[in-house]
């Protein structure tokens, strides 16, 4: 009996707290959204802490009781006020989850210090667009208890999905992203996706919410759905998780036949790379004898079945443009080795002369022992502001002349490629920024053995920008079941196998190699094959389960 006493006072300050948040008005109720948001960002790296969604969700699907019910009369007023409320979430949480990127300002200081405010505000302001959509959008289709978890949990994974798609898209820190913590957990991506797991993970961390603070406290009781959805919910999560580790316990790395792979991880300081032509030498003898060295794991150094990989932009030239430096390239590889790595491009204007360039590339290129190059990619998702400008000519009628025409401006590549490699498995290349996006690292017609991620987080110092990155390239390698061969500048080189497991890495300002054989591809996974159509099918199963046996009429009576 004490017990049940007990639970029972637990469960009415529990009902109590979330009808007091759902009657905040004004700034308080916006201050508490915007907090909510602010603390999701602790699920995901480096922080991890995924029981905390269990709470911020449920509070903002508290908050959105509160605003009223969309009778016809009212109902663009309730989707105002459920939109500002979704908005400060979103605003939060981005916040937050993105401050870092004012660091990339810093770089420059002289010239680009003063657009760090607007930097780190606008982005998150625009990326709680797509959470105040989700939110009103819910909000016109509140059922009671567990249902309108359903319907909140099937809007959000939809602008989740537009917010990758839209203007090229920034999928970024999606809410399934806090599942990236568990080895287990991540596994559900080979089934679903990242965007997948944001549903799975909403449905789930969202269950203590089935308590509705609509209905009035003569109506309230710790009925069958109050007790049993967080119960459910919970058993589902165990659930995944066996079956992830399930996955792994029976997982046996296999490598592909005597390939071999160095990183190089050179943490060279990027703000000086460009600028002072005197460090070239430096920075590429220092390239060419990390490649070379003899290491515990390679004493004879590199041989033949060797693929080195540099990271993004690590030579301060364009590389096919500077034939000595490709010799000494040449020179460093042994015969039949290959080496990865990043470099700009250009191109010349085609009515123009041959030696003035206009069109520009970050690319990398796969260069072999005679010092040529042998394959070229070039890449296709652009970081916005950063390298292009989004609706550019539209910003400049506006005015915004020094926004538009800024130097670094890069032009788009085809799109995912599998590179055919002589005597290597194929590879598909992505440059940076390009591994954030779910279902968009493989090219559709041929698969690749394996994918190499270059990239440069020197950016972002030693902020949560290159954890946040890294636990992306770990969720990709899992939706495809490929292995990921991964070499920064700066920020965390590694290795990473088809299971999203890390074989071996070096941290944020660690120079070395890591020497490592190659891991053989798994069979394409059900993300792999079908893509966000299973996806599909789920929002569509979520819609039916909520709609069906939905109140004819609004719990307050």
């Amino acid at each position: 009996m004490r017990i049940e006493s007990g639970f029972a006072a637990a469960m009415e300050r529990v009902w109590s707290f979330a009808v007091w948040l759902s009657e905040l008005r004004g700034w308080r109720r916006y201050l508490a959204s915007f907090v909510a948001g602010a603390l999701s960002v602790l699920t995901l790296p480096p922080y991890e802490f995924l029981p905390l969604l269990f709470v911020t969700v449920p509070v903002l699907v508290w908050l959105l009781d509160g605003v009223g019910e969309p009778t016809r009369s009212r109902r663009r007023r309730v989707m105002w006020r459920a939109g500002l409320v979704g908005w400060w979430f979103g605003f939060g949480y981005f916040l937050c989850g993105l401050y870092w990127v004012g660091n990339a300002f810093l770089v420059d200081a002289e010239k680009f210090a003063f657009l760090l405010p607007v930097a780190v505000t606008l982005l998150p302001a625009g990326l709680g667009l797509f959470t105040g959509a989700a939110a009103a959008v819910a909000r016109l289709f509140w059922f009671q208890g567990y249902r309108r978890i359903a319907v909140f949990a099937v809007s959000w994974t939809v602008f989740e999905w537009l917010r990758g798609h839209v203007l090229t898209g920034f999928p970024w820190n999606l809410i399934g992203e806090s599942f990236a913590g568990s080895e287990a957990l991540m596994q559900a991506a080979a089934l679903v996706g990242a965007y997948g797991l944001s549903l799975v993970a909403l449905l789930i961390v969202g269950s203590p919410a089935v308590i509705d603070t609509r209905v009035t406290r003569s109506q309230r009781a710790f009925d069958t759905e109050v007790l049993a959805a967080p119960a459910i919910a919970l058993a589902g999560l165990a659930l995944i998780w066996v079956g992830g580790a399930a996955r792994l316990s029976s997982a046996e790395l296999v490598y592909a036949d005597g390939v071999n792979i160095r990183i190089v991880h050179p943490d060279t300081p990027f703000s000086r790379d460009w600028d002072d032509p005197n460090r070239l030498l430096t920075i590429i003898g220092q390239l060419l004898r990390m490649s070379s060295e003899e290491t515990p794991a390679r004493p004879q150094g590199i041989d033949g079945r060797t693929i080195v990989v540099w990271p993004e932009n690590a030579v301060p030239v364009l590389l096919a443009r500077e034939p000595y430096v490709l010799a000494a390239i040449g020179r460093m590889l042994p015969e039949g080795a290959l080496l990865v790595a990043g470099s700009n491009r250009g191109e010349a204007a085609p009515d123009g002369p041959s030696n003035r360039l206009r069109v520009f590339y970050n690319s990398l290129y796969v260069v072999n022992s005679a010092g040529e190059i042998a394959e070229t990619y070039d890449k296709h998702h652009l970081v916005p502001f950063g390298e292009y400008v989004p609706l550019r000519h539209l910003l400049g009628k506006l005015g915004l002349r020094q926004i538009v025409q800024f130097q670094g401006s890069f032009d788009v590549g085809p799109g995912p490629r599998t590179l055919a490699l002589e005597n290597f498995p194929p590879v598909g290349p992505l440059i940076c920024y390009e591994v954030i996006f779910p279902g968009e690292v493989v090219a559709r017609a041929t698969r690749p053995a394996w994918l190499v991620n270059i990239t440069n987080d020197a950016w972002f110092g030693e902020s949560a920008g290159p954890y946040q990155h890294f636990s992306q390239v770990r969720m990709r390698a899992v939706e495809q079941g490929l292995p990921i061969v991964r070499s920064a500048n700066s920020g965390i080189s590694a290795l990473v196998d088809p299971y999203g497991r890390v074989v071996d890495s070096l941290p944020l300002h660690a120079r070395g190699v890591i020497d490592v054989p190659l891991p053989a591809p798994l069979r394409p996974t059900l993300y792999a094959r079908l893509g966000d159509l299973f996806l599909l099918l789920l929002l569509a199963a979520a819609c039916a389960a909520a709609w069906y046996g939905r109140p004819a009429s609004s719990p307050r009576s």
